[in-house]
């Protein structure tokens, strides 16, 4: 069952500050999520919104006929219920289009103090079956962010019984290896509590096996088999670009969520041009799945897996990556365009007389020029910058920039903002 073209599935990106929340809408977001303070479970990542920029954002957003969806998603304590209703208070009043909420409790005191505003049920709530997205349905919830372990004949089900409750499911970013997050790893070790938005990463770490002789107490470290490693807990990321058909098919899935708020601004623009390509090719009758995990690659990842939704869990055997916790892409960035679009600032060695491809957002028509500052080209559908001089905007002259250097560099004409210049790394 295909959606009709009058309902097309709604990409959702992270927004991890208004930079990102900007690219992430320019390249392709119908909507993106984030928060401000604590009851977000990305502490990092609120940190980087106050009021007035977050406000911003919202506007910055409706501008732009798109939404934002305010994670209230964090699991509070007794001592907190009050500063928890003044948040609740002071986000209604920034007028987003949704709160993302992981408990019962916080649902009811939402609907309390801002009844005007949708309810989105946190992946936090683990709903996996009918019976718990009727219990949410009834309390009011809209939409329901799926866990991650949901199957998609599960998620079916689920909308045969509940035909107006709309379902979201993750389609690409890091991967917990507890049940939907649900780690009390990083509180025991570190003192920083996962589901209140401060994980440590603990799973990401290298860990050493002992065995104890009971009898003497002797303790001794077993050595692993060379080349197997230490990362006991290490999840690969989740990748379904290669599934965009099946999900949207099943007529049943509303939005595509993409995790990664404390993610770079790159991955914020790309994966949101990547799964917008794949859903626009979908109801175009266009299917690129090579083109997709190929631009994917060029992210840092912990290497890719897709998940369970299309197979159950314990069909999957390469869900987890012992080797290292190390992300690697296939490309590095050199370089992003500043709001104004003349100027870049260096993210990583540029020389001149090199080629740089250009990325921009999806719908930009780049134009081919050669001047006294470089040349903007195309080469076999790609454009890329090579420069004839390193200007910066004070006028000084360079062979190289390095990306500890934060002078803007002249371009050889404007670009969009946040346009990204990257090179591929030779392997």
């Amino acid at each position: 069952m295909i959606q009709s073209s009058s309902k097309k599935v709604q990409l959702l990106s992270p927004a991890g500050n208004l930079t990102k929340l900007k690219i992430a809408l320019d390249y392709g977001a119908d909507a993106v999520y984030g928060g401000v303070s604590h009851f977000s479970l990305r502490n990092r990542a609120s940190k980087e919104f106050d009021l007035t920029t977050f406000k911003e954002g919202i506007d910055y957003a409706h501008a732009k006929g798109k939404k934002v969806f305010v994670t209230i998603n964090g699991f509070p304590f007794n001592a907190q219920l009050k500063l928890l209703e003044t948040h609740i208070e002071k986000m209604a009043d920034l007028s987003p289009d949704a709160f993302i909420i992981a408990t019962p409790g916080v649902l009811k005191l939402s609907k309390k103090i801002a009844p005007q505003i949708p309810i989105h049920l946190s992946t936090q709530a683990n709903v996996l079956n009918i019976l718990d997205a009727e219990v949410f349905y009834e309390m009011g919830a809209r939409r329901i962010v799926a866990a991650r372990e949901l199957s998609l004949k599960d998620a079916i089900e689920i909308k045969k019984h509940l035909p107006d409750l709309e379902l979201e499911i993750f389609v690409h970013g890091s991967m917990c290896f507890a049940f939907s997050g649900r780690c009390l790893i990083s509180s025991l070790q570190n003192g920083r509590v996962p589901n209140r938005g401060s994980c440590a990463n603990d799973c990401r770490f290298d860990y050493e096996y002992y065995v104890k002789n009971p009898d003497n107490g002797v303790m001794m470290r077993l050595v692993e088999e060379e080349g197997i490693g230490t990362h006991i807990f290490n999840s690969k990321d989740l990748n379904l670009s290669s599934h965009i058909q099946e999900i949207l098919d099943s007529g049943v899935i509303d939005a595509l969520k993409i995790e990664g708020r404390t993610k770079s601004t790159y991955y914020a623009g790309i994966t949101a041009r990547t799964y917008k390509m794949a859903i626009n090719d979908y109801y175009n009758g266009i299917y690129r799945t090579q083109f997709y995990q190929d631009e994917l690659h060029t992210l840092k990842n912990r290497g890719f897996t897709d998940g369970y939704l299309i197979k159950r869990p314990y069909e999957r055997l390469d869900t987890q990556n012992h080797f290292t916790a190390i992300s690697e892409g296939s490309y590095q960035v050199n370089g992003e365009v500043d709001e104004g679009g003349e100027y870049f600032l260096c993210k990583y060695t540029t020389h001149i007389n090199y080629p740089y491809e250009i990325i921009t957002p999806p719908e930009y028509k780049i134009q081919c020029v050669d001047n006294e500052i470089g040349k903007i080209y195309e080469e076999n559908g790609k454009y890329f910058l090579s420069l004839y001089k390193i200007l910066l905007e004070n006028n000084q002259e360079l062979h190289q920039i390095h990306s500890g250097n934060t002078h803007p560099v002249k371009l050889p004409q404007k670009l969009p903002a946040y346009s990204f210049l990257r090179t591929k790394i030779n392997t």
